[in-house]
Protein backbone atom coordinates (compact mmCIF):
# COMPACT_ATOMS: atom_id res chain seq x y z
CA UNK A 1 0.00 0.00 0.00
CA UNK A 2 1.43 3.39 -0.96
CA UNK A 3 1.42 6.49 1.22
CA UNK A 4 -1.22 7.96 -1.08
CA UNK A 5 -3.45 4.88 -0.52
CA UNK A 6 -2.97 5.24 3.22
CA UNK A 7 -4.03 8.91 3.06
CA UNK A 8 -7.23 7.93 1.20
CA UNK A 9 -7.95 5.36 3.92
CA UNK A 10 -7.52 8.08 6.60
CA UNK A 11 -9.84 10.42 4.73
CA UNK A 12 -12.52 7.73 4.46
CA UNK A 13 -12.16 6.97 8.14
CA UNK A 14 -12.47 10.66 9.07
CA UNK A 15 -15.42 11.03 6.69
CA UNK A 16 -17.21 8.23 8.55
CA UNK A 17 -16.39 9.86 11.88
CA UNK A 18 -17.76 13.18 10.64
CA UNK A 19 -21.03 11.42 9.68
CA UNK A 20 -21.26 10.12 13.23
CA UNK A 21 -20.57 13.50 14.81
CA UNK A 22 -23.05 15.18 12.44
CA UNK A 23 -25.72 12.58 13.30
CA UNK A 24 -25.19 13.28 17.01
CA UNK A 25 -25.66 17.02 16.40
CA UNK A 26 -29.45 16.88 16.79
CA UNK A 27 -31.43 16.85 20.03
CA UNK A 28 -34.08 14.72 18.32
CA UNK A 29 -31.54 12.11 17.21
CA UNK A 30 -29.99 12.03 20.69
CA UNK A 31 -33.49 11.44 22.09
CA UNK A 32 -33.97 8.64 19.55
CA UNK A 33 -30.70 6.96 20.57
CA UNK A 34 -31.58 7.25 24.26
CA UNK A 35 -34.98 5.69 23.60
CA UNK A 36 -33.48 2.83 21.59
CA UNK A 37 -30.90 2.28 24.35
CA UNK A 38 -33.79 1.34 26.65
CA UNK A 39 -34.50 -1.60 24.35
CA UNK A 40 -34.98 -2.51 20.72
CA UNK A 41 -38.02 -0.78 19.26
CA UNK A 42 -39.88 -0.61 15.96
CA UNK A 43 -40.16 2.68 14.08
CA UNK A 44 -43.85 3.40 14.75
CA UNK A 45 -43.46 2.71 18.47
CA UNK A 46 -40.37 4.94 18.53
CA UNK A 47 -42.33 7.74 16.85
CA UNK A 48 -45.05 7.51 19.54
CA UNK A 49 -42.51 7.48 22.36
CA UNK A 50 -40.72 10.63 21.16
CA UNK A 51 -43.87 12.41 20.01
CA UNK A 52 -43.12 12.74 16.28
CA UNK A 53 -44.78 11.45 13.13
CA UNK A 54 -43.50 8.21 11.60
CA UNK A 55 -42.15 9.98 8.45
CA UNK A 56 -40.18 12.54 10.50
CA UNK A 57 -38.90 9.85 12.84
CA UNK A 58 -37.89 7.73 9.84
CA UNK A 59 -35.83 10.60 8.40
CA UNK A 60 -33.91 10.95 11.66
CA UNK A 61 -33.52 7.16 11.89
CA UNK A 62 -32.06 7.11 8.36
CA UNK A 63 -29.40 9.67 9.36
CA UNK A 64 -28.48 7.60 12.44
CA UNK A 65 -28.46 4.41 10.39
CA UNK A 66 -26.30 5.97 7.64
CA UNK A 67 -23.80 7.00 10.34
CA UNK A 68 -23.80 3.43 11.67
CA UNK A 69 -25.12 4.44 15.10
CA UNK A 70 -28.19 2.23 14.90
CA UNK A 71 -29.01 -1.02 13.14
CA UNK A 72 -32.27 -2.09 11.55
CA UNK A 73 -33.56 -5.64 11.48
CA UNK A 74 -36.55 -6.31 9.27
CA UNK A 75 -39.19 -8.88 10.22
CA UNK A 76 -41.77 -8.85 7.44
CA UNK A 77 -43.12 -5.29 7.48
CA UNK A 78 -41.78 -4.49 10.95
CA UNK A 79 -38.47 -2.64 11.23
CA UNK A 80 -36.80 -3.12 14.63
CA UNK A 81 -34.05 -0.70 15.63
CA UNK A 82 -31.11 -1.32 17.96
CA UNK A 83 -28.05 0.73 18.97
CA UNK A 84 -24.51 0.24 17.58
CA UNK A 85 -22.34 1.70 20.39
CA UNK A 86 -18.95 0.86 18.89
CA UNK A 87 -19.26 3.58 16.22
CA UNK A 88 -19.97 6.23 18.87
CA UNK A 89 -16.73 5.32 20.62
CA UNK A 90 -14.79 5.15 17.34
CA UNK A 91 -15.84 8.71 16.48
CA UNK A 92 -14.44 9.99 19.76
CA UNK A 93 -11.00 8.45 19.02
CA UNK A 94 -10.21 11.41 16.74
CA UNK A 95 -9.78 13.53 19.87
CA UNK A 96 -7.07 11.29 21.35
CA UNK A 97 -3.64 12.93 21.35
CA UNK A 98 -0.98 11.13 19.32
CA UNK A 99 2.59 10.86 20.60
CA UNK A 100 5.69 9.36 18.99
CA UNK A 101 8.56 7.78 20.84
CA UNK A 102 11.68 5.87 19.77
CA UNK A 103 12.77 3.02 22.04
CA UNK A 104 15.46 0.36 21.94
CA UNK A 105 14.46 -3.21 21.18
CA UNK A 106 13.58 -4.92 24.48
CA UNK A 107 12.00 -1.79 26.05
CA UNK A 108 8.84 -2.43 28.06
CA UNK A 109 5.57 -0.66 27.36
CA UNK A 110 5.78 0.93 30.82
CA UNK A 111 9.17 2.46 29.98
CA UNK A 112 7.80 3.80 26.67
CA UNK A 113 4.75 5.27 28.41
CA UNK A 114 6.92 6.97 31.02
CA UNK A 115 8.71 8.86 28.23
CA UNK A 116 5.50 10.52 26.98
CA UNK A 117 3.24 10.67 30.06
CA UNK A 118 3.32 10.85 33.83
CA UNK A 119 2.19 7.45 35.05
CA UNK A 120 1.55 6.27 38.59
CA UNK A 121 1.98 2.56 39.24
CA UNK A 122 0.44 0.82 42.25
CA UNK A 123 0.42 -2.79 43.40
CA UNK A 124 -3.14 -4.16 43.30
CA UNK A 125 -3.62 -7.78 44.44
CA UNK A 126 0.02 -8.56 43.75
CA UNK A 127 0.07 -7.04 40.25
CA UNK A 128 1.60 -3.72 39.29
CA UNK A 129 -1.09 -1.60 37.60
CA UNK A 130 -1.10 1.91 36.24
CA UNK A 131 -3.67 3.81 38.29
CA UNK A 132 -3.08 7.28 36.87
CA UNK A 133 -1.96 8.74 33.54
CA UNK A 134 -1.11 12.44 33.46
CA UNK A 135 -2.94 12.91 36.76
CA UNK A 136 -6.13 11.22 35.52
CA UNK A 137 -6.98 8.32 37.80
CA UNK A 138 -8.73 5.24 36.53
CA UNK A 139 -8.35 1.74 35.17
CA UNK A 140 -6.38 1.54 31.92
CA UNK A 141 -6.08 -1.08 29.19
CA UNK A 142 -4.13 -1.06 25.96
CA UNK A 143 -4.20 -2.44 22.44
CA UNK A 144 -1.20 -3.24 20.27
CA UNK A 145 -1.95 -2.66 16.60
CA UNK A 146 -5.68 -2.88 17.34
CA UNK A 147 -5.48 -6.09 19.40
CA UNK A 148 -5.83 -6.38 23.18
CA UNK A 149 -2.80 -7.85 24.91
CA UNK A 150 -2.89 -10.23 27.85
CA UNK A 151 0.45 -8.92 29.15
CA UNK A 152 0.98 -6.25 31.78
CA UNK A 153 2.73 -3.04 30.78
CA UNK A 154 5.90 -4.36 32.43
CA UNK A 155 5.67 -7.70 30.57
CA UNK A 156 4.98 -6.26 27.13
CA UNK A 157 8.38 -5.87 25.44
CA UNK A 158 8.86 -4.12 22.11
CA UNK A 159 10.59 -6.28 19.51
CA UNK A 160 9.27 -4.33 16.47
CA UNK A 161 7.37 -1.14 15.60
CA UNK A 162 3.85 -0.97 16.98
CA UNK A 163 0.94 1.39 17.55
CA UNK A 164 -0.34 1.39 21.11
CA UNK A 165 -3.84 2.61 21.95
CA UNK A 166 -3.87 3.53 25.65
CA UNK A 167 -7.46 3.54 26.90
CA UNK A 168 -9.07 4.55 30.13
CA UNK A 169 -12.08 2.46 30.96
CA UNK A 170 -14.90 4.85 31.71
CA UNK A 171 -17.73 3.88 34.03
CA UNK A 172 -20.35 3.54 31.31
CA UNK A 173 -23.67 2.21 32.51
CA UNK A 174 -24.70 -0.79 30.42
CA UNK A 175 -27.82 -1.47 32.42
CA UNK A 176 -29.49 0.49 35.17
CA UNK A 177 -31.64 -1.70 37.36
CA UNK A 178 -34.11 -0.06 39.71
CA UNK A 179 -35.08 -2.61 42.34
CA UNK A 180 -38.37 -2.44 44.22
CA UNK A 181 -38.53 -4.62 47.32
CA UNK A 182 -41.93 -5.94 48.37
CA UNK A 183 -43.20 -8.07 51.23
CA UNK A 184 -43.05 -11.87 51.02
CA UNK A 185 -46.81 -12.04 50.41
CA UNK A 186 -46.38 -10.09 47.14
CA UNK A 187 -44.40 -12.99 45.65
CA UNK A 188 -46.52 -13.05 42.45
CA UNK A 189 -45.48 -9.47 41.63
CA UNK A 190 -41.78 -10.14 41.04
CA UNK A 191 -41.83 -8.93 37.46
CA UNK A 192 -40.88 -5.44 36.31
CA UNK A 193 -43.10 -2.42 36.83
CA UNK A 194 -43.67 0.81 34.91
Amino acid sequence: MSIKDNDVFSQIENSERLKILNALGSDTRIKIIRTICEGDVHVSSLARKIGLSVPVTSKHVNVLEEAGLIQRTIYGKTHVLSVNNKNIYAALDIFAPKKRVKVKKGTSLLEALERVAVVEVQSVRGHENIVSTNGEEGFFVYEVNGEFSNKTVQEYIFEKDATISWKKLEPVTKLELEVKVTDEKDRDNYSHWD
